[in-house]
């Protein structure tokens, strides 16, 4: 009969040769491992078991199954509104060599002790690696920031404008913001999900309010004293007159105070006319066209009668070097009163008739005329669609009180715009003087499709520079996102 004490020590030897075996074994398939070319048992890459594969054999396997099974797009909604975003929009896919690389490297460290630990750690509880998500961050956000503007409540800022001789101050309206950087989280979250169990978010925004209406900086704005028109010529430079125009700060702020939440307040300006005006000057202070530019329109009655009244609005307008034009400013608000028809507009993501539609086809005229004289654009946003008076990328939209176009006189002598609307054609045209402090080229724009969605279509647009017919520069103006109709 075995004593106790021969027991312990015979039990506590067939542990350690158990131990030892155990050790042997696992330390001749780490060898075996460490030598072989093939990922060790017990790993997969999201869910796709990859053991025993090479890391050719594995990214193969798991880059088309995760190809397959990539949500192709996530719908976004807001309140009765959904907008689609498709992965091809931002350039989203998985890192799968990364991740297989990581695979691999399991038990390959090069530190023997480290190495056996991690193998043993791997065999025995296994391990799913999650690939990242690559994409291309700035173009999810200019795809947020498109779906921004297409929202239904937007933030109307407080502005102002002048019609006739009054000062037109128009109050604001509180809009919804996006959650820029919470959505673009959520969007890579539901990529990154491919069971497909959330495909549609709720736009996370947030109340913007709209800026107070500071009367000072309307004033120092607006504020002229009167001043002739005169020219000189070394250098050759045409000054245009200005007419002088003032209203009383606190009588305005007064009447604000009185009734804050009124939608706008109409005040008397004082003018003081200049006793001499470019006209007079006896000379044609433009002389050179820089550019012109046309499109087509359907003689709709209404519609005719809105482009009329926007191109009348920039027509004759002289804008001085460093001089910034603002389209909204210029225009003003499209009103009834103004004279404004109701006829087709892009709104809430469907075609509908709106008071002043048709106006963003002068904008569109005007801003290829801007980029034929090598003018500085400064602000400026595509429509929801694709407009029938232009390519895509070649359009700018606005919306009183939230989208402006905007450009500068990037040029050493002043310039004028000349605008028309007639038998089917609007025209803009930009007058100035050729000079040797301002480099002339031969400007074009190309536009190229580069991108189609289910859902929409992307453009990039190019400023292409020439001189003697050589191209010496070519500049990327914009991306633009379109829904499809």
């Amino acid at each position: 009969m075995i004593s106790k004490k021969n027991f312990i020590v015979i039990y506590l030897i067939l542990i350690a040769v158990v131990i030892g075996i155990l050790v042997a074994s696992m330390i001749t398939f780490y060898i075996c491992h460490k030598n072989s070319d093939k990922i060790q048992s017990g790993v997969s890459v999201k869910g796709i078991n990859v053991s025993g594969l090479t890391r050719e054999e594995a990214k193969q396997l798991v880059g088309e199954k995760l190809k397959s099974e990539l949500n192709d797009h996530i719908i976004l909604k807001y309140q009765n509104y959904e907008y689609y975003v498709e992965v091809e929009q931002f350039e989203a896919k998985f890192n799968v060599e990364a991740s297989i690389e990581l695979a691999y490297q399991i038990g390959r460290s090069g530190k023997i002790g480290k190495d056996i630990k991690d193998y043993a750690s791997v065999l025995m509880a296994k391990i799913d690696i999650d690939p990242i998500l690559d994409y291309n961050q700035e173009a999810l956000k200019n795809y947020i920031e498109t779906i921004q503007a297409q929202l239904p409540d937007q933030l109307e800022q407080s502005s102002y404008y002048v019609d006739d001789d009054k000062l037109v101050i128009t109050n604001g309206k509180n809009g919804a913001k996006i959650y820029t950087e919470e959505l673009e989280q959520r969007i890579i979250e539901e990529v990154q999900d491919i069971t497909y169990k959330n495909m549609c978010i709720d736009i996370p925004t947030f109340t913007e309010y709209p800026d107070k209406i500071n009367v000072q900086a309307i004033h120092n704005d607006i504020y002229r004293q009167a001043q002739n028109a005169y020219y000189t010529t070394e250098p050759r430079m045409v000054y245009a007159e200005v007419v002088g125009v003032d209203f009383d700060i606190p009588t305005v702020e007064n009447k604000i105070s009185e009734n804050a939440e009124a939608e706008e307040y109409r005040i008397p300006l004082s003018y003081t006319k200049p006793e001499v005006t470019v006209s007079d000057l006896g000379m044609d202070p433009f002389p050179d066209l820089l550019s012109t530019f046309s499109t087509k329109y359907v003689n709709n009655p209404d519609r005719t009668t809105n482009l009329r009244l926007a191109s009348n609005k920039i027509n004759g307008k002289v804008i001085m070097p460093g001089e910034e034009f603002s389209f909204n400013k210029i225009v003003g608000k499209r009103t009834v009163a103004a004279g404004y028809k109701n006829a087709a507009i892009f709104s809430d993501g469907q075609v509908t008739d709106g008071l002043g539609g048709g106006i963003c086809q002068v904008t569109t005229t005007l801003y290829d005329a801007v980029v034929f004289a090598n003018l500085q654009i400064t602000s400026r946003r595509n429509h929801m669609f694709v407009p029938s008076y232009a390519t895509g990328g070649r359009d700018a939209t606005v919306v009183y009180g939230s989208t402006d176009f905007k450009f500068k006189n990037s040029r050493s002598y002043p310039i004028k715009i000349v605008s028309s609307v007639d038998k089917g054609i609007a025209t803009v045209s930009i007058y100035g003087y050729k000079n040797e402090n301002d480099p002339e080229y031969e400007i074009s724009i190309e536009t190229n499709l580069v991108k189609t969605t289910p859902t929409s279509l992307v453009y990039d647009a190019y400023k292409i520079y020439k001189q003697n017919g050589v191209v010496v520069k070519k500049e990327k103006m914009s991306r633009d996102t379109y829904k499809k109709y």
